[in-house]
């Protein structure tokens, strides 16, 4: 997991072949202007998923991993805070993993709870399983979704 700001994003785009289109994307377009919906970007190799829905408290909040896809989460308003867990220590699982929708849900408690403010984002990798969506306020937000 990664936590940093958009200004910090350089310092990244190694990580994946398509982390730099990913964060150009991000410097390139105006994401205010989006309305909530599914963008493809690079086919179903780079998508992003514009939120903007109410916060949730931590108690309804269930922490959720991902095989398929690297999660970048870019606060755009709002002051959002998400859980996190290594995916390892994750033993609770609700259901099976959804091949379709690729997200498997558990009914673990986060580790950690991670203040996002706006113009941050996380990353989180195969093996971070968290929990989004946690504030007082309603939350627009950006997911961009990664092939590995």
């Amino acid at each position: 997991m990664i936590l940093s700001s958009l200004s910090q994003s350089s310092r990244y785009a190694a990580l994946h072949p398509l982390f730099q289109r990913a964060f150009e994307y991000m410097r390139d377009n105006d994401l205010y202007a989006f309305a909530p919906g599914r963008y493809p970007i690079a086919g179903d190799d780079l998508i992003a998923i514009v939120e903007h829905v109410p916060g949730r408290a931590r108690e309804t909040a269930r922490l959720e991993a991902h095989r398929r896809y690297i999660d970048i989460q870019l606060v755009l308003d709002g002051d959002e805070t998400m859980g996190w867990k290594p995916l390892a220590d994750c033993h609770n699982p609700v259901g099976e993993h959804s091949m379709e929708r690729d997200i498997l849900f558990f009914l673990d408690a986060p580790a950690s709870w991670i203040p996002v403010p706006p113009d941050h984002f996380c990353i989180f990798f195969p093996e971070d399983a968290h929990a989004p969506l946690v504030g007082d306020g309603p939350i627009r937000k950006v997911i961009f979704k990664i092939a590995v």
